[in-house]
């Protein structure tokens, strides 16, 4: 049945609208990437944030140098959602970004479809480990090259090698604070998800 496919209910017919589908998706990456952003960017309902004020135990653990003006860390997850059409309905869960915090990790994946893993080129190393969990959980997943200042510092080329990642994984480039960039990220996503799925 579509979503306004006609039913019978007694003597007559009447048109039954089914609710969209509900499809988990986790965003994930290293800290101060753009996930509390790429959430924010595209969800329809005032996303649910655990941020925290960064001290200075944390900004003495935590490398700021490429993110001097960030002040807050996502301590728990991020909430969002978005309709896609009227089938789909994508429910999104940001990952915190430090190592510290990554028993979360299995509660906040479990039930997904697929991952967004966004990566700040400027320091490649904060998302092996991202990488590293969706691979070896074998969840479908695209890397996303998050457009700092409008520029990456690697080409998707260059990024797909450093990061070792499978030929079939998706590496695309997108801006966190914009919505349509955001929501073609995560169209990739799916697509993967789906096509695994498929396969």
């Amino acid at each position: 049945m579509t979503p306004t496919e006609p039913v019978t209910r007694g003597a007559g017919t009447q048109t039954a609208v089914r609710p969209p589908l509900p499809v988990k998706m986790v965003i994930a990456g290293g800290f101060g990437v753009g996930k509390t952003t790429a959430v924010g960017s595209i969800s329809e309902i005032v996303p649910l944030t655990t941020e925290a004020a960064i001290t200075e135990v944390a900004a003495g653990v935590d490398d700021l140098t490429h993110t001097p003006r960030k002040t807050t860390t996502t301590v728990a997850m991020d909430f969002g959602c978005i309709t896609i059409d009227p089938t789909l309905k994508l429910y999104l869960f940001g990952t915190p970004g430090q190592e510290r915090f990554g028993f979360m990790w299995d509660d906040i994946v479990e039930g997904a479809v697929g991952a967004l893993v966004i990566v700040d080129t400027r320091r490649l190393d904060d998302c092996y480990a991202a990488v590293d969990y969706f691979e070896h959980r074998q969840i479908p997943f695209a890397v996303a090259l998050n457009a700092f200042d409008g520029k990456v510092e690697y080409d998707v080329d260059e990024v797909r090698w450093a990061l070792d990642v499978a030929a079939h994984v998706p590496v695309i480039v997108f801006d966190a604070r914009e919505r349509g960039s955001v929501r073609d990220a995560l169209l990739v996503v799916l697509e993967q998800a789906l096509a695994l799925t498929e396969a």
